[in-house]
């Protein structure tokens, strides 16, 4: 039998660009929507600030995230103080 290969390291990705796009995407989108559409219906308008409103939250949730993986694990957990992995 073969050996089991070791983990590849993650892949480092620009998640809070990502994020600021889709939600500037989900901002024109409502501008579209309520300067030259201008539904009857308040559904798509509130779709749009749906969209926003999450991209915010994970606007948030990145940069938390990312702040937390920075820090050092603390050395009883490890034996030695390292930056944690994802």
């Amino acid at each position: 039998m073969s050996e089991r290969r070791p983990d590849p390291m993650p892949l480092r990705t620009r998640d809070t660009l990502t994020i600021l796009v889709g939600t500037a995407l989900w901002a024109i989108a409502l501008a579209v929507v309520l300067l030259v559409v201008r539904p009857a219906d308040p559904r798509p308008v509130w779709v749009c600030v749906a969209g926003i409103g999450l991209g915010l939250f994970g606007i948030l949730y990145i940069r938390r995230r990312d702040s937390r993986l920075r820090e050092p694990v603390p050395a009883a957990e490890t034996g030695e103080s390292e930056p944690r992995r994802p």
